[in-house]
């Protein structure tokens, strides 16, 4: 039987990928998807509690919304990437010194 402490270990080791990759990867993409690891371990973490809540089902509806979230972020990211690229010819956050104009 699955308890909830395999989800919360589970959701912690994808968290510490994902963070892992936002502070060690110098690519905007693969710091996207480490952002996007970190939002999927809490979206697990919603799920895992809102078996408990036979109720309201709070959890699902919060891993609902945090779903729609993270869709949004990652669309918003993806453009700005491309419009830095295409201004910068590079994705490397660190070569990016200044963003006005």
């Amino acid at each position: 039987m699955i308890t909830l402490t395999h989800f919360l270990v589970v959701s912690a080791c994808i968290f510490c990928i994902g963070l892992y990759a936002v502070l060690a990867k110098k690519n905007a993409i693969m710091i996207l998807v480490g952002i996007e690891l970190m939002i999927n371990a809490a979206i697990l973490n919603f799920v895992a509690f809102g078996k408990y809540d036979q109720v309201n089902y709070g959890g699902q509806i919060f891993a609902l919304f945090a779903i729609v979230l993270a869709a949004a972020a990652v669309a918003v990211g993806l453009a700005i990437v491309l419009n830095v690229y295409r201004h910068y010819k590079t994705i490397n956050p660190d070569q990016i010194r200044e963003l006005k104009d």
